[in-house]
Formats: C-alpha cells, structure tokens, sequence
C-alpha cells in the first residue's frame, strides 16, 4: 500500500510541476517574427478611419514569453489605434504569447493631412515589442489625402441625430419622398461654390448631392469624386450636369503624364475594394433634368451607374456623352426609363443585370459603343430593351445603334420586349452575340437578324467560335480587339466622324466598337 501512496504522491508532483511550467512566462521578446516588416495602410481621406489592418506575431522560441510592452511609438498622440488580445488601446503590458504560437494585431488609424509629412503626405509611426531599451518593430505608413467634404448636416445628439433630407417630389398618394443628402450650393460656408468641382482635392460625398432646379454643376478635367455607401449624385428638374473631361497623356511606357479623366466611384481606397461592385448608389438624372454633356467620365463600382428618369420633353437629348466608361455595377450600368440618350465611345461591363436598359420607351441613339457584360451569373445581359405596357406615354420612338457591339459571357447579348404599336429600333453594322440553342427564338420577329429594316450589316455570334470580338482582357476592363477581330474594318464608315475612346482616328479604316485596332 505504502508503494502505491508513493507511485501516486510521484505522479501528482510531476503533474502539476508540467502544469506549472507549460503556464511559467519568462519576461522576453523572444525571437519574434512578424507577417509584414512594415504594415502599409493604402490611402485614407483626412479625418477619415481606415479599414482594419492585420498584423500577425510569431514565437518562434520553445519558452512562454510574456512581452513587457507592446506600443505605438508616438504612444497616446498617435493617429494609429490597435487591438491586441481582443482589447483596444495603444500601449500594453505583459503580453502573454505561449512558445511557439502566435496573435493577431488589428490596426487601425484616424489622420489629418496637416499630421503627416507635408512633402509626401505619409503619416507613420511603428509597433514596439519590448521595452524601452530593447524591443522590436514593425513600421506603420498611410497617404493621407486631404479632399472637399460634402455631406447633409444633421442636429440633435448622439444616438438620435436628424440628418438633413432632399425632397424628390411626391409618391402616388401624394406623400413627399425624401432622401438624406444636401442641395449642393454656391456658396456653402464650408467648401464655397459647391457647384464647381475642380481637380485640385478630391471630392467625398456623403449621402446625396443633389443639383438644384435650375443650377449646372460643372466638373472640371481630372476631377476625382468618391461616394460613400449609400450615396450618389442628383440632377434636379431644369438641372444640369456638365462633366469636362478629356483624354489624358501618357509616357511611352503607358503611364499617366497628365490625368484628364473625370472618375466616379467608391471612397473605399484600398486595393480590395477596386473593382467591388455596389458600393454607392448612382448618378440620378430626375425627370426634366436637361442638357446634360459627359465627357470622358469613368464610373466605377456603383449599384447603378446612371439612373435616366424621364426627359424633358424637347427635341434635343437629355444627356450627351461621348468617351465615358461604365464599370462593375451590381444592377445596370445604365438604367434609362423613357430616357432621351445620344452616346458615342460608351464602354459597360460587369453589371449584374444590364449593362444598359433602355426600359420603359424613350428615345436612344448610340455610335461606336462597346457594351460588354462578364459578370459572373448566368442571368445578365449587354442591352434590354422594352415599351412596358406598351402605352403611348412608353413608346419606343427610337433606339439606333450603330457600329456597336454587343457580347458578354452569356449567350443572348440582347434582350427585346415589345408590348405597343410604336417600337422602333435598328441595329446598324453592329456585332451581337446570339446563342439561340433550341431555336427558342427562332419564330421571334424581334430577333429577325436577316430583316435589314431592324438589323442592317450585322455580325451574329450564333455560336462561340464565329464572330468573336477577341477583346484583349475582359477581367480588367480591356475592349481593345485583336487583329482577328470580326471587328475589325467592318465599321460602316459613315457613322465614325470622331475619333475612337482613345483619341485614335478612324479616318483611314474603321472598327466596329469603341475602340480602334491597333498592331
């Protein structure tokens, strides 16, 4: 008996002296290893909290350690914030890290141009791991970009504010329909003329900006705009918006000299986040918005990329635009309803929906445009077009499209609907993509590709190897064609009078799309 107390006292010793030693942390740094020796948290707006950056730690020793501090550099004045263990802050001690296991470290950071050097705008600081005399570090750098804030002002106190609303008319009922935004103004106590945008900071916009009746918002060359969730532009009733972009310059390596191009998109700057579809709202045209002029614009990662309601009842077009891309839509690129569009060098692709509808009727005319849709489903299309009920008030009174193309990563390319009298189209040298398997559409006078009235020149992709556009990269937005393009020379040339969405003449020979070939 007394040999089994003494195997028992034997084994309880060594138990609890295993016990003790695997919870025993000796005071160190160790030899730790990070993820990142630096952590670049991309580009943030002035005043503006950055997403949150990851930062993983090693031990790489066999003892348990406990760190004596790990710190921001600049300590409590730091702009950077982080979250070691689940608990925020910007110093800690005694940070326990078993032997070979390792921790997250999220970071954060909240900075004002006027904190970080004025001569590249990078605010920085480091992590320390250690103490004050031996430590490691990891080195912490961001852009700051300063930029003109827009956005509806709100009274109140936290947790019940009121933001200020735009009013959009009323519904069926006779209610007002209000949104949260602000009336942009020309002479805001804040930015001033609101009313003119300039390339000199780039613009934030908070929920919606909304162009008063009978005022122009005029956007200079080189422009950049940046929406938040939620967020978006408005054109009033008798409003205008007129966007001056131009071509920009490039070295012959292919980088920008001068920026000209007017953008559009998210305020989410990092990386991630480029090419995200549906991360604003959508540029507004509201009905009775009229001369309207877009010029190289790029619109990028909206829900939708131009809203059209309505137009304005006069002989001249609602909108005017020549040379604007429309990228990464989570609806459509272009949602037109009784729309009144004239566009030239227009470029759509990756819509979740369409990337143009020209629904509801209206009238639409389009030269040398390039609408593309690879979204990954298999429910989109490049162009749906319908009358709605077919009432006189949705008439399609006409929808020209010449020397355009039409091709995407699903079969049917277009989608027609027709329901009244009055519905004229017409389809001119254009290149469509057509898979009709089963013949389903095949007694559908509206897809009657050999009737020259609706379809006159035309190139039918009717199965995946003939009539192929061979764009040069779908996945990044390149519509250039290849040199065995159907496109190629197969423009009829007494549409192209301009030059293509480059700059590149089309006097000599001329390409269907928006794009020139070039060897």
């Amino acid at each position: 008996m007394r040999q089994l107390y003494l195997i028992l006292s034997l084994f309880t010793l060594l138990f609890v002296t295993s016990c003790r030693n695997e919870l025993d942390f000796e005071s160190s740094i160790g030899e730790l290893r990070f993820s990142k020796e630096t952590v670049y948290l991309d580009t943030v707006f002035t005043n503006i909290g950055s997403s949150t950056y990851t930062l993983k730690v090693y031990n790489t020793s066999d003892k348990n350690i406990s760190i004596p501090n790990v710190r921001l550099g600049k300590g409590q004045a730091s702009k950077y914030r982080l979250m070691v263990d689940g608990v925020p802050g910007k110093e800690f001690q005694n940070v326990e890290l078993l032997a070979k296991d390792s921790m997250f470290v999220f970071i954060e950071v909240t900075a004002d141009v006027a904190d970080a050097n004025p001569t590249d705008f990078l605010y920085t600081d480091r992590i320390e791991f250690g103490n004050s005399v031996n430590f490691q570090k990891v080195e912490l750098v961001t852009l700051i970009q300063d930029a003109v804030f827009i956005y509806p002002e709100r009274t109140g106190s936290p947790n019940n504010y009121t933001y200020e609303q735009i009013n959009l008319g009323v519904d069926g009922d006779g209610n007002p329909i209000d949104i949260t935004g602000t009336n942009l103004s020309h002479t805001d106590p804040t930015n001033g003329d609101e009313l003119h945008w300039t390339k000199n900071k780039p613009y934030v916009v908070y929920g919606y900006a909304k162009i008063p009746e009978n005022e122009t918002l005029v956007v200079d060359a080189g422009t950049k705009v940046h929406f938040h969730a939620n967020s978006g532009l408005i054109v009033a009733d008798n409003a205008s918006l007129e966007v001056n972009g131009a071509l920009s310059t490039y070295d012959t390596d292919g980088n920008v000299i001068i920026d000209n191009e007017v953008t559009f998109e998210g305020d989410r700057l990092e990386p991630g986040y480029a090419d995200v579809a549906g991360q604003w709202g959508t540029v507004w045209f509201l009905p009775g918005s009229n001369g309207n002029t877009i010029n190289h614009l790029t619109i990028k990662n909206a829900t939708v990329g131009m809203l059209v309601s309505g137009n304005d009842g006069t002989p001249t077009p609602t909108i005017d635009m020549q040379d604007v891309q429309i990228y990464n839509c989570a609806n459509v690129g272009i949602l037109a309803r009784t729309g009144k569009m004239v566009g030239r060098n227009v470029v759509v692709n990756n819509c979740g929906q369409a990337s143009i509808a020209c629904t509801f009727g209206g009238s639409y005319d389009f030269t040398h445009c390039t609408f593309a849709n690879y979204w990954g489903a298999p429910s989109q299309t490049c162009l749906v077009m319908d009358d709605y009920d077919g009432a006189a008030a949705y008439a399609l009174t006409q929808a020209n499209f010449k020397n355009c193309i039409f091709y995407g990563s699903t079969n049917l390319g277009i989608a027609i609907e027709k329901t009244g009298n009055t519905f004229n189209y017409k389809f001119d040298n254009c290149l469509i993509k057509f898979i009709d398997f089963n013949n389903q559409f095949a007694s559908n006078p509206l897809y009657n590709f050999n009737d020259t009235t609706k379809y006159a020149g035309c190139f039918i992709a009717s199965t995946s190897l003939i009539n192929k556009p061979e764009f040069v990269n779908t996945n990044k937005n390149n519509f250039k064609i290849g040199e065995n393009s159907i496109a190629r020379n197969n423009a009829n040339v007494a549409f192209s009078t301009f030059n293509d969405i480059l700059g590149n003449s089309r006097a000599t020979s001329s390409d269907i799309g928006a794009y020139e070939y070039l060897p």
